[in-house]
Parts: C-alpha cells; structure tokens; sequence
C-alpha cells in the first residue's frame, strides 16, 4: 500500500564536481532565485529531501543518482556569500536560494538512466526515490500521466518521460519520448485544465509544428481518452511505433521492438 504522496523530494542537477564537494563537506545547494523552473517545494520551503543527478562531469557516475541528504533550512542568500573565494564575480549580487542538509547519504545502489538525457529538477517523494532502479521510475506526475505510464508499462513499451528536447531555440519538455527506428514520438497526456482554451490549443499546435520539424511525430490524448479508453490509446501507440519501425533496443540499437497490434506481446525482429 502506498503512502500518503507529498511531492516533497528533490532531484536536483549536480554538474561539477566543486558543487559535488559543497555538498559533501560544506553541506549545502544552490538554485539561482531568477529561475523560473525553481520547484515549489524550495521556493514554500516545504522541500524535505534533496538528492543528485550527475553528469558526465563525474565519470562512472555519469547519469546517476546515488547521494542524497536530509533539508535542514532554505535561504535566500547572496553570490558573494556563498562564494566568496571568486573574485570579481560578475554575479556576486545574484541572490540564490540556499538549501542545507545533513551529512549526504548513499544508497546501496544508484537509480541509473539507460539513456543518457538532461534534467534540471525531478520533485518526487521519498517513496518513489527509495523504490526506484531507473530514472524513469522516480517520476511522480498528474495521476494522469501516472495512470498512462502503469499502462505504458504493462505493454511492455520502453518510453523516456518528462524529457527535455531543444527544437528551434527551444527547450520543449516531453511528457512520453518514445526512440523508434524511422522517427522518435512524443506523446501528450492533455488534462483539461491545461488545453481547454482558444489559446492553449494554438500553444500546443506550434508547439507540435515546431517539434514535428525537428523530426518528432506527436500523439496528443486527452483526459477522457486515457481514462475511457485506455487500451485504444495503448494500441493506437503501438500502431505508431510499428508505423516507425519499432522502438530502439537500448542493449543492442540493431535490434529493434516490434508490437502485434492490440496485444501485450513482444516479439524482436
């Protein structure tokens, strides 16, 4: 049974390894407070947990999520305060929310992502974060995408979710990236409260232009669809990957997934 689900958990970007010894001796992150993408968690100071993705910057723990500690206190602090070992620092007046924790923890084993990919912030719980082998499953969503992702899963179909793609001087995150053979797929969950509206529709329509350009095929479904008609949804995707010649073998990229249309199975071709 699950717990009661509180958004609470942080996964931050840890790209440098001077950030990495911050953290472990001095105990301490910073996010720019001028950030738009700050999670709400940080900004109501409700955040409870924070822990890190690193980056290729760290090697063998490239694309991984291992450290992570307990949030004691969140400030807003200046640059020059933090930092007061860089001089002249053109951006010593910025101010930045500081997010202290204890000492960092590890865990036994890292939550990895197969494919390597960028992130900025993933707010989960603590539930998601201890239970998770890969990143894909440390994601805690709109009960929406929740319900597509557990459906996405029971066919055995291998998707990225809130994955971030730069397209004409853009950065447009994903709710569902799917990598096939012919062309990759983005796949929309459309809650109503979101894209109801004269204006949210032409969003989405330039938004699907702009990434349909860039290579992307785009599958939007909307809230009645996941929930009335699921298993169409479900076929309706396969179609399309089979359409594209099947999804890309992360083990070996020769081999390629293919779908009997309207059933679970797999079969590699």
């Amino acid at each position: 049974m699950k717990p009661k689900m509180k958004r609470d958990f942080l996964i931050a970007l840890m790209n440098s390894k001077r950030d990495f010894r911050i953290a472990q001796e001095q105990h301490w992150y910073r996010i720019p407070v001028r950030t738009r993408q700050t999670p709400k968690s940080v900004i109501n100071k409700t955040l409870k947990h924070i822990a890190f993705y690193q980056t290729k910057e760290f090697g063998d723990d490239a694309c991984s999520i291992r450290w992570y500690g307990e949030v004691k206190n969140i400030s807003i602090v200046k640059r020059k305060e933090l930092l007061p070992e860089i001089p002249n620092d053109p951006k010593a007046d910025d101010e930045y929310h500081k997010i202290e924790f204890g000492e960092l923890r590890s865990r036994a084993t890292p939550i990895v992502s197969r494919r390597p990919r960028r992130i900025l912030f993933i707010p989960t719980t603590l539930w998601h974060f201890q239970l998770a082998t890969e990143i894909n499953e440390v994601f805690y969503e709109s009960p929406l995408e929740e319900e597509f992702w557990k459906a996405l899963r029971d066919e055995g179909i291998d998707a990225e979710r809130q994955f971030l793609v730069d397209a004409d001087a853009q950065t447009f995150l994903l709710d569902f990236a799917l990598f096939c053979r012919a062309r990759n797929i983005d796949v929309e969950c459309d809650g109503d409260e979101f894209h109801l509206e004269k204006e949210d529709v032409k969003r989405d329509k330039r938004r699907n232009n702009i990434l349909e350009s860039f290579g992307w095929s785009v599958l939007r479904f909307t809230t009645d669809e996941i929930r009335e008609s699921l298993k169409e949804v479900t076929n309706r995707v396969k179609k399309t990957i089979n359409r594209l010649g099947g999804l890309q073998d992360l083990v070996n990229q020769k081999l390629f997934r293919h779908f009997d249309d309207g059933s679970a199975q797999l079969r590699l071709l």
